[in-house]
């Protein structure tokens, strides 16, 4: 290894094509990202401004808003820069830091859904004990666990990456610094980090997934034992956005982490990579929005107080 040089920076391959290609898939990432901070900024003055969603359900959907505008400002920024100029070089400290974050925001999201999961749990089927076992201080507590098992997630992935030896190809084929293709590049063996990887990422997809399930299993099993209608309608609409926004991450993420061969297949990868870390993050506001009632009776509102 001594004849050979460390690297101290990466090159983002990002995506091959023409000037014109590259010029259209900036436009196609400006206008998705500006869609993602703009709409999640937007929930997140609504759900402020409005006292009326001054609930738990609302505290933790602005609380998913700034996680979605912090996750896609993580990635879309450099690779918008990255679109415009030939030098596509990142230094190592600043891929590690893009790592890190964008492990601490994806696994904060995962639980956070969980949390979500719960919270519609205890509002269908213990209806008279939501003010207590929903209290601001559990709100408090559910969301800064689901950040803190992301920092100790972040904390860990970057680490065991970032201390592997990277000597000789730098060129990384992704649009981000993520774990995959960084694995790729190193040159020793990263089973142990592929072991963990599997085992640190399953963990948290399966158990979020799984508080998800079976609080789903008790919500559904709680709206057949309701008579009419209109009030088994009223009950799963709440949780219809939700589950919409469960199925589109989960689905992403167990796409790109929970499967060995994610490693080996960067192109396909790469085109997953755009829904997970922007589309979602722009999709999300839209399906919270367009399917509740409460946040378009609060932009009526606002508008009203506007125009006075």
């Amino acid at each position: 290894m001594e004849n050979f040089t460390h690297v101290s920076e990466f090159v983002l391959l990002g995506f091959r094509g023409t000037p014109g290609m590259q010029i259209l898939l900036f436009l196609t990432f400006l206008i998705l990202y500006v869609i993602s901070v703009v709409g999640n900024f937007g929930m997140i003055v609504i759900i402020r401004a409005d006292a009326h969603l001054h609930t738990p359900m609302y505290a933790f959907l602005q609380s998913l808003s700034l996680l979605d505008i912090c996750y896609s400002s993580t990635i879309a920024p450099r690779a918008l820069v990255n679109f415009l100029r030939e030098n596509h070089t990142v230094s190592f400290a600043g891929c590690a830091a893009q790592f890190f974050f964008l492990s601490l925001f994806g696994t904060t999201e995962a639980f956070l859904l969980a949390a979500m999961a719960y919270d519609r749990f205890i509002a269908i089927c213990n209806p008279l004990m939501y003010s207590v076992n929903m209290s601001h201080q559990v709100c408090v507590l559910l969301v800064s666990g689901s950040y803190l098992c992301g920092i100790v997630n972040a904390i860990t992935q970057t680490t065991m990456t970032f201390r592997l030896p990277f000597y000789g190809s730098n060129e990384i084929n992704d649009f981000f610094c993520d774990v995959p293709p960084l694995l790729s590049l190193s040159c020793s063996d990263t089973f142990i980090n592929q072991l963990v990887l599997l085992g640190l990422c399953g963990s948290i997809i399966v158990s979020t997934f799984l508080i998800i399930l079976v609080s789903y299993i008790y919500i559904i099993s709680t709206i057949l034992r309701i008579h009419t209608v209109q009030g088994r309608h009223k009950a799963f609409s709440t949780c219809a956005s939700h589950l919409t926004g469960v199925c589109l991450f989960f689905g992403t993420v167990l796409f790109m982490y929970a499967q060995p061969s994610a490693i080996f297949s960067m192109e396909q990868s790469k085109v997953v990579s755009i829904f997970y870390t922007i589309v979602i993050p722009m999709l999300n506001p839209l399906i919270y929005s367009l399917r509740n009632k409460d946040v378009k009776q609060a932009v009526k509102r606002s508008k009203q107080k506007l125009s006075l």
